[in-house]
């Protein structure tokens, strides 16, 4: 590559941070750091022109789980496991909310609704039996009752006659949301270079020896958040997940308005601009879904066109405008992974399809790991 002096001066050398990773958790770890340490040279790399992954990919709910999915994690995590769970997925909205500020992420507060397909009966009166457990369980938290019943106002059809409906779940616009942590973030006069691929790091005498694709550099202390991306450079227990996405073009009189979940989180939909976005389906193909690759299959873009049109628009003509497809990092529990790895290098990864809700906070505790 052909450096100039001023180049390698401005942007490469005296790093006292690195950061891997320009989403959510990157974001904020650099502006804790910052905050922490205001003299410091922070460099965040990202490897796409915009942030990879699942930060400005994602469908933008303001959520910390359904009804069945909390129920499914009981049966995997304990008790205390899940409260804790929530818990970090309710203080990371209000810190995102907070940093950011609700008119600059477009931050409605819609409410959720869970939806039964009429094939699922058994699970739908497993968690209304269940349903005063769980608010009594999570009053702690929300110092009221979340989840309660509700008719089908919005006519789906082929689906149970009434939802479980959550009164604290909302929804943010996700690109203005990355607007403006980029915007905050270059306020405080922190670099990021795009198209940026970290190939290989090493630790000698107390620093970070990091190679990239476009150059070679050192770096004081290097904090990896990539996600779903992360055992590309780290041993740790991180699987990519693939979300596939859709969304139709406007529509008119949508009447359908807050985040919804059908069958067990798998799938999840919302309005947005008057269209309505829907994604999900991993389950159908979980093993070929463990990928990085940022495309859409047949099978999965298939079942989200159906659910649209004998479910969520059954009587009301659409077009599909646009597909694209996030990655998630997963692992068999649900917890993130925040740790230091080494003398100089840390991560926080894994954040298990909450990105949203706890990604700021995990920047946060990376940052404070330093």
């Amino acid at each position: 590559m052909n450096w100039s002096y001023w180049e390698i001066k401005s942007w490469l050398t005296h790093i006292d941070f690195c950061i891997v990773g320009s989403g959510i958790v990157g974001l904020n770890c650099a502006l804790q750091l910052k905050e922490r340490f205001p003299k410091s040279k922070i460099l965040i790399l990202e490897k796409g022109i915009l942030p990879q992954g699942a930060s400005t990919k994602n469908a933008g709910f303001a959520c910390f789980g359904s009804l069945s999915e909390i129920l499914d994690d009981l049966k995997t995590h304990s008790e205390a496991e899940v409260i804790q769970l929530i818990s970090k997925r309710v203080n990371g909205l209000k810190l995102l909310r907070q940093t950011l500020g609700d008119k600059a992420i477009n931050y409605q507060k819609l409410g959720g609704y869970e939806l039964f397909l009429d094939s699922d009966e058994a699970l739908f009166e497993s968690c209304i039996s269940k349903k005063e457990t769980i608010n009594t369980l999570l009053k702690p938290i929300f110092k009221d009752s979340i989840f309660s019943l509700k008719d089908n106002i919005f006519n789906f059809k082929n689906v149970n006659k009434e939802y479980i409906f959550n009164q604290f779940e909302g929804q943010i616009d996700t690109g203005k949301m990355m607007e403006a942590w980029l915007e905050k973030v270059y306020s405080k006069g922190i670099k990021i270079l795009n198209n940026t691929n970290v190939e290989h790091f090493s630790e000698e005498n107390n620093v970070v020896k990091i190679k990239t694709n476009n150059f070679e550099f050192s770096a004081s202390k290097l904090l990896i958040a990539t996600n779903g991306f992360a055992s590309q450079l780290i041993n740790q227990k991180v699987k990519p997940a693939r979300a596939q996405v859709l969304i139709t073009k406007p529509i008119k009189n949508l009447h359908i308005k807050g985040t919804f979940h059908l069958d067990r989180g798998y799938y999840y939909f919302r309005n947005i601009d008057n269209r309505i976005l829907i994604g999900g389906g991993r389950n159908l193909d979980f093993k070929n879904e463990e990928t990085t690759q940022f495309n859409q299959t047949k099978l999965i873009q298939n079942k989200l066109e159906v659910l649209l049109k004998t479910i969520i628009l059954p009587e009301t003509p659409f077009e599909i405008d646009h597909k694209w497809s996030g990655i998630m990092g997963i692992g068999s529990q649900k917890k993130a992974i925040v740790k230091q790895l080494s003398n100089n290098v840390f991560c926080g990864v894994r954040l298990g399809g909450m990105g949203v809700a706890i990604g700021s906070l995990v920047g946060k505790e990376l940052a404070e790991l330093v």
